[in-house]
């Protein structure tokens, strides 16, 4: 039988962080969907063009109304897939991390917490590339009001088939140079904040270490400080998923506008200014924020209870 105070195993935390972020996409994807389109809209074109949607708000309104549901929830499918391997194997990478320089398990420690949420970032990006390319995609389509390119598809599975089809496996790992700088940027800042400010109001008496105003206070800093750092590298992964494609003399399938994250970056810093890499930064909060808070809290409540049963079980 297990010890009551062995630590949770990878494949635990795996699966409870997995159920936590099912739960927390449900909640954020429409707010994404919103951030997508508002990121795509006016690409590589400067001042005047005219806009199909004004703010987040307008966006969500008029998806409703034009789509219904299926239009706010598009790309729910894969979105729900993505968000299990970066909380469960966060920490197993911190305590090996600390393992390594000598340094106890139990210690939060700024850098080695920013190295752990990169590394499992990168883990989710790379392994979830696929997931992340379609539901960029999905997320974009509109058959009412259209902003940048369009891809349709009937399913996450039609996605897959079809870009295998016309693409090969080459066609699947496309962008993920950018999904890798985004999630890593994410990823650095939105765990570690949160454990920090978590540790600071228990260790201050501020707050109970283990209350659920305190994952809320500290998901909320977290949400804000992804959305500030993450958001440049996030509107490059939109447009770099998204962008057109021709057939090379080769056979291979390139993109006609951006060759990689940090072309798309300076072009639409050419052409659209500092506020071009922040198109969308009021989705991306309306999405981050609540995403963030509900995936942190519950999951720390997931992994309450399941330690608690674990206990009552040894």
């Amino acid at each position: 039988m297990a010890s009551t105070t062995s630590p949770l195993s990878t494949l635990e935390t795996f699966l409870c962080g997995g159920l936590a972020g099912c739960i927390a996409v449900t909640v954020s994807n429409p707010a994404e969907v919103a951030k997508t389109r508002l990121q795509l809209q006016g690409e590589l074109v400067k001042g005047g063009q005219k806009r199909v949607y004004k703010d987040a708000f307008d966006v969500l309104a008029k998806t409703w109304r034009n789509e219904g549901i299926r239009g706010l929830q598009r790309g729910l499918g894969p979105a729900t897939l993505l968000n299990g391997s970066r909380l469960g194997f966060y920490e197993p990478f911190r305590r090996a991390i600390n393992r390594s320089i000598g340094r106890s398990i139990t210690d939060q420690i700024p850098l080695t917490s920013a190295a752990a949420g990169a590394a499992s970032g990168i883990i989710g990006a790379s392994f979830g590339n696929p997931l992340f390319l379609i539901k960029a995609r999905m997320q974009a389509y509109s058959p009412i009001l259209p902003v940048g390119t369009q891809h349709y598809y009937k399913s996450s599975f039609d996605a897959l088939a079809t870009i295998f089809r016309t693409e090969k496996f080459l066609g699947l790992l496309r962008g993920m140079d950018a999904a890798i700088l985004r999630t890593a940027m994410g990823s650095s800042v939105q765990l570690p904040t949160y454990k920090w400010t978590k540790n600071q109001l228990g260790s201050h008496g501020l707050l109970p270490s283990n209350s659920i105003l305190t994952y809320l206070a500290s998901s909320s800093v977290s949400g804000v400080c992804v959305c500030i750092v993450m958001q440049p590298a996030d509107t490059a992964l939109t447009r770099v998923y998204n962008q057109p494609t021709i057939r090379t003399p080769d056979g291979r399938l390139s993109g006609t506008l951006y060759r990689n994250p940090i072309d798309c970056l300076w072009k639409t810093f050419k052409t659209e200014g500092v506020l071009g890499w922040y198109k969308g930064s009021t989705a991306q909060f309306l999405r981050v924020a609540p995403h963030t808070i509900v995936t942190l809290t519950v999951n720390d409540i997931i992994l309450g209870l399941y330690k608690d049963i674990r206990n009552r079980r040894s």
